[in-house]
């Protein structure tokens, strides 16, 4: 079953720094290192001491607040450091890796014959539920809610991303057997949505809806889908999951180990060679970097899309979501009187100074600057034109900056996250903060709704 999704508003941002179709495999990683802030909203509590040694599978820390969501390393060895910061708030965990990985072992469990129970029991004691988000909060799922329907995008629209036709290739077996365990976690229905004009190998599996979605980005945000297909209403949840998590939990169905292996695009105009890598999460960006060589030395590496907000050190790790490693140069230079003359190699939405729109195939060398600082937002109608969701964009932001929470259920903060504005504040002429602004919203809608 499967229905047509096209969407008209958005920006298509060309840039080069494609990866290439190739997969190498990177180099192993000495360190790994796990952030406990890529997990909203998560209040780590350690099961292991430093100097303690494990294997790939074993339980490093669990929630708080919540013991029954464990989080697992991903690769065999020691734990080295437990870093903290402010009020002593774990805030990295290091992990000195073994040569080669040995796994914690787990029965295999037959998804067609096993009950929810026992399945939701398996992902929560492997660390494999941290994979599974939740709408409203944009947060890891309570699990004990059930959702109304569960929601993939397969379709990777922003703007150098990886590309989930190539990251997925032969992984079809796992992915079969991962959507037949969530189809057992709830009584709605699985809604994955895939280009229109690419090859998905989520055409041939059974027990989803699938959705071919065609148009600018976000046209690939899970929010978009949400949006166009099943919105929330307050008191209901959605579940989201990405494609390559999938893998990771078909394969623990499957052969009853935790495999941690992510496939990277590592892509952006200041690589000499952007191409795709098989690695591990939390492994070190650089193993990766260097490999690909650097064109200059004044750049930026952000684990995840160029639109995200998580710039890493050169001696920085691949954060726990992420399959995107970007590389563009750092906007730090100033240009005399920029503001004053026609620009060639801008993109913009305007036709004000700036004449991208003369070339619209053309591709552009992307930099960090942002041209000016914070400042009143300006009406000026550019949110409505890249922001596709039936949700008023600027409205809901000034709702969230005045914490107002009945506007901001009226307007539809339940089924948003921070990356549905990624595109809003890439337009935004008055450079505010837009994902920041959407997830102190979020923050404070979870402690005074929850």
């Amino acid at each position: 079953m499967s229905k047509d999704i096209r969407i008209k508003k958005g920006l298509d941002i060309r840039l080069v720094g494609e990866p290439e179709k190739a997969l190498t495999n990177a180099p192993r990683s000495r360190t790994f290192v796990i952030k406990p802030s890529d997990f909203h909203l998560i209040t780590p509590k350690m099961v292991l001491k430093e100097g303690a040694k494990f294997k790939a599978g074993d339980i490093l820390f669990y929630h708080r607040e919540n013991e029954s969501i464990k989080f697992a390393a991903p690769v065999s060895g020691t734990l080295t450091e437990i870093k903290r910061g402010a009020k002593r708030v774990i805030t990295h965990i290091v992990i000195t890796a073994d040569s080669q990985d040995e796994y914690r072992e787990f029965n295999q469990l037959d998804v067609s014959k096993a009950e929810p129970e026992a399945i939701k029991t398996r992902l929560l004691e492997s660390g494999c539920w941290v994979f599974v988000k939740q709408r409203p909060y944009d947060v890891i799922a309570n699990p004990e809610k059930t959702p109304k329907a569960i929601f993939i995008s397969a379709h990777a629209s922003a703007p150098l991303v990886a590309d989930y036709d190539f990251t997925l290739s032969g992984k079809e077996k796992e992915l079969q057997t991962a959507i037949h365990a969530f189809s057992k976690l709830t009584k709605g229905k699985i809604h994955v949505g895939i280009g229109s004009n690419g090859t998905s190998p989520f055409e041939n599996l059974v027990g989803i809806t699938l959705h071919k979605v065609s148009g600018p980005h976000p046209s690939g945000n899970v929010g978009t889908l949400i949006n166009k297909i099943d919105p929330i209403n307050k008191g209901e949840t959605v579940w989201t999951l990405t494609p390559q998590d999938l893998v990771v939990i078909g394969e623990l169905l499957l052969k009853g180990k935790f495999n941690a292996e992510r496939i990277v695009a590592l892509s952006g105009s200041s690589l000499k060679s952007p191409k795709y890598y098989r690695t591990k999460i939390g492994a070190e960006v650089s193993t990766m970097v260097y490999d690909s060589g650097l064109n200059g030395e004044n750049v930026r590496i952000i684990s995840g899309g160029v639109l995200s907000e998580k710039k890493v050190p050169a001696d920085g790790h691949l954060g726990y979501y992420d399959d995107t490693i970007t590389v563009i140069p750092e906007g730090d230079d100033y240009e005399f009187f920029g503001w004053n003359k026609p620009v060639f190699n801008k993109i913009s939405l305007t036709r004000a100074l700036t004449f991208s729109w003369l070339t619209p195939n053309k591709k552009y060398v992307l930099d960090t600057n942002t041209n000016g600082e914070h400042r009143a937002f300006v009406q000026t109608g550019m949110y409505e034109q890249v922001f596709p969701l039936d949700i008023y964009p600027m409205q809901i932001m000034k709702a969230c900056m005045v914490e107002d929470l009945d506007a901001m259920e009226e307007l539809g903060m339940f089924e948003v996250a921070p990356e549905d504005f990624a595109l809003t504040e890439f337009v935004c002429v008055s450079k505010q903060p837009h994902q920041e602004i959407i997830r102190k919203g979020l923050d404070l809608m979870y402690k005074e709704i929850g």
